[in-house]
């Protein structure tokens, strides 16, 4: 039997991102290029508002918007900073760091906005 349990909490180390060039807390620990790359490879993240970011292992990412379901498509990579950076197919582009701040996991934007992410953790018997 698989049971979803919400994980909140990543043993990490920081990053080499610096607190002025991201407007970073004081809490706040960015997660390195391996972390930031376990934490996106093949995976789905779930932000607060139901909105998602799916990381295929091949370097594939799309984002699915919780209020319309629309979603947006490109090509993600991670940067030796820990900087997970996204080329959109309408040719944007965007760097998000994820840190780690007072047991939550956290994307901050180059642009300062934070949203906290829903992590879960399958467990098999």
């Amino acid at each position: 039997m698989l049971k979803k349990l919400t994980f909140c909490v990543l043993m990490i180390t920081a990053g080499a991102a610096t607190a002025e060039e991201w407007n970073l807390r004081d809490t706040d620990i960015p997660l390195t290029e391996p972390q930031a790359s376990a934490l996106t490879s093949g995976r789905t993240l779930t932000f607060l508002d139901d909105g998602q970011s799916k990381y295929s292992v091949g370097g594939a990412y799309s984002y699915t918007y919780a209020d319309d379901g629309g979603t947006a498509f490109g090509r993600f990579t991670i940067k030796k900073d820990g900087r997970v950076c996204i080329d959109f197919t309408n040719g944007r582009q965007r760097c998000d760091l994820y840190v780690k701040s007072g047991g939550l996991l956290v994307m901050i934007t180059e642009r300062g906005d934070r949203f906290p992410v829903r992590l879960h953790l399958e467990v098999r018997p």
